[in-house]
């Protein structure tokens, strides 16, 4: 679970939620985890606060992470409000990160892509099965979902400052890596699963270890898939096969899967 985070100074909702843990895990009686049911974690209790700085400065394989995460989210179900903040607390450098990557570009969506990743993690925390592996994955995927929500429109919300008043002809679109993309999944060069996770990945800032979390797979068989279709899109550009319209013939089943 090791992550890096980004300092803040404005208040917003992570930064209220480090705050709150501050106060949940400082002495005399900070809040303490049992983490002797958790295999590969140590043999013994520990504060909240310790037991994230094991998990930034330490890599633990799968099984463990999700045992650990299935008792954090039990305790933050049966134990009450104190278990929910130390539960978002424990996961707040990797949800800051998050924050950071989907606001970088959208600084003045800062506040409410805080909330909203706080929000998606905290009702995934809440009602996520528990059974499933990759449990911390499906965490954090909730908490990318609801937080890029915020801006993935966000182009679209305004007109430009420059936009002129009189008539002229529309840009060739052509060029558009979105377009390009779904013309060489109409013409049966890739699946549109295929476009839809170079597009998700490479333009929306969609995480590929989320996204294979989600389907199922490992990363490393999401990017062999990824990189095997941008080749064949690369290779339609360099051809000109995109460039024109395409014709009925082509629009087969497609010949890299996704």
């Amino acid at each position: 679970m090791a992550t890096t985070t980004r300092t803040r100074t404005a208040n917003t909702a992570l930064t209220a939620a480090e705050k709150a843990f501050d106060l949940l895990t400082c002495e005399p009686a900070p809040l303490v985890f049992d983490a002797r049911p958790v295999p590969g974690l140590p043999d013994t209790t520990m504060p909240l606060d310790e037991l994230r700085k094991l998990l930034m400065f330490e890599r633990y394989d799968s099984d463990t992470t999700d045992e650990l995460w299935r008792q954090l989210a039990h305790h933050a179900r049966e134990w009450g409000p104190a278990w929910v903040v130390g539960a978002i607390g424990v996961a707040l450098p990797a949800l800051t990160h998050l924050a950071a990557k989907i606001s970088r570009s959208y600084a003045r969506h800062t506040d409410d892509v805080d909330s909203e990743v706080l929000a998606g993690f905290l009702q995934s925390l809440r009602n996520a099965d528990l059974t499933p592996p990759r449990l911390w994955l499906r965490l954090c995927w909730a908490a990318w979902r609801a937080g890029f929500a915020v801006v993935k429109t966000d182009d679209g919300e305004e007109l430009p400052l420059d936009l002129s008043t009189g008539s002229r002809s529309p840009r060739m679109p052509y060029g558009h890596p979105d377009l390009l993309l779904g013309r060489a999944a109409a013409a049966g060069l890739i699946t549109a699963e295929a476009a839809e996770l170079i597009s998700a990945t490479r333009f929306g800032g969609a995480l590929i270890e989320h996204l294979a979390a989600e389907k199922g797979v490992t990363a490393s068989v999401l990017r062999m898939r990824r990189r095997r279709a941008e080749r064949v899109v690369a290779t339609a550009v360099t051809g000109g096969d995109l460039s024109g319209p395409i014709p009925s013939s082509r629009r087969c089943k497609a010949v890299v899967a996704a």
